[in-house]
């Protein structure tokens, strides 16, 4: 049983609330690893957690958009000491509150999916009606349920104006997946690589050797400048095969973007593929490169490395691997780095990645020349 209700059956009364202090709210903010700041944010914890719910929960939702990891644990647990003391109190959260900080969407997806997380527990009809109004979050998970909501409505009414409408709004795979099945079947074209943003057209270059697993860390020359018009010593496969190598278009012809290299390469093992494409942006501007993949793989913006990882078959999905850069008004250059090892189950020929240029929302910044999707794509290619 929790404190304050047993206080109340008790007969006894509760301390009166005191509003949350600036000085309170710093000392959590400033909590860090290995016990850092624990002790004064303990006291501070205790003092905003008996603090009004009125006055104080939007300022502790407020303090999440500059809390770290830990910091925003002590903030959790904070607002829901505030709403529990509340409820065992007999008394309910203000009207709107918990709404009209959902709306402002100035504020970090953190404090605004607790406040949406409070508001579907204390208040179901207010976030009933609030629902609709998510449907373009820039949260995608505050997206999740009006976007379910439509695709089932429009799907029961074969309603192609609000499936469409759906997919537009949808982030997810699975609700992207359902909205286009849906709209498929109803008999139109949906072209998912451009709404998720995938780069469909490139040069693609090897085989280069990946003996012993080692050329995940040999420089190639593909890494030391991108010259499409360029030739190079590439791994023999055959006896009395020309191991030259040359950078040749491909374009994938997936729905979701992959990039095989068993296709324009050959179905190999033991070998270094590069694949590289321009993409063009309007304006300077940060993005996010996100990445599928499950060869050992490398990323380069502009010459300059972005991650990699040496790794090999642990599975591939939409958005594996997520990193925010900075991109440069006009062309910017990719190049992707894959390596296939030795393995020859079933389940290793896999020589393939997907890439994607978007937002921090998942939303896609679609290159201004994009070409046209191949009508395989189209068709639902997986």
């Amino acid at each position: 049983m929790r404190g304050p209700l047993l206080l109340l059956l008790l007969g006894l009364t509760l301390p009166q609330p005191s509003p949350a202090a600036p000085a309170d709210l710093a000392r959590l903010l400033a909590v860090g690893p290995e016990g850092q700041g624990n002790a004064e944010a303990a006291t501070a914890w205790k003092a905003l957690a008996d603090s009004s719910a009125a006055a104080d929960l939007p300022a502790l939702f407020t303090a999440m958009d500059d809390a770290n990891p830990l910091a925003a644990n002590w903030l959790r647990g904070a607002v829901f000491a505030v709403a529990d003391r509340t409820a065992a109190a007999g008394q309910t959260l203000p009207p709107g509150l918990l709404a009209d900080f959902l709306k402002t969407t100035a504020h970090g997806p953190a404090g605004r999916m607790l406040a949406a997380e409070l508001l579907q527990q204390t208040d179901r009809a207010a976030w009933d009606a609030l629902v609709p109004s998510l449907l373009l979050d820039p949260v995608p998970v505050l997206r999740r349920e009006p976007v379910a909501r439509l695709t089932a409505e429009a799907t029961a009414a074969k309603d192609q104006t609000k499936l469409r409408k759906a997919l537009e709004a949808a982030r997810d795979e699975d609700q992207v997946r359902a909205a286009a099945d849906e709209l498929r079947a109803l008999g139109e074209t949906v072209d998912l690589p451009r709404h998720f943003g995938f780069l469909m057209a490139w040069q693609v270059i090897g085989p280069f050797e990946n003996k012993g697993r080692a050329g995940f860390d040999t420089i190639f020359p593909p890494e030391q400048s991108i010259d499409l018009a360029a030739s190079y010593p590439g791994k023999e496969i055959k006896s009395g095969q020309d191991p030259v190598v040359r950078w040749q278009p491909w374009t994938s012809n997936s729905e979701f973007g992959v990039v095989d290299l068993n296709k324009p390469l050959g179905m190999l093992k033991e070998v270094t593929g590069y694949a590289t494409t321009t993409y063009h942006s309007a304006a300077a501007r940060p993005a996010e490169l996100r990445i599928g993949c499950k060869n050992a793989w490398k990323l380069w913006l502009n010459g300059k490395p972005v991650f990699g990882r040496d790794e090999y078959h642990r599975g591939m999905k939409i958005d594996q691997y997520r990193f925010p850069v900075q991109l440069q008004a006009g062309p910017n250059v990719i190049l992707v780095k894959l390596c296939q090892n030795e393995q020859t189950e079933t389940w290793t020929v896999q020589w393939e990645f997907q890439l994607r240029v978007c937002d921090a929302s998942g939303t896609a910044l679609l290159d201004p020349n994009r070409p046209p999707t191949a009508e395989a794509a189209l068709a639902g290619k997986k």
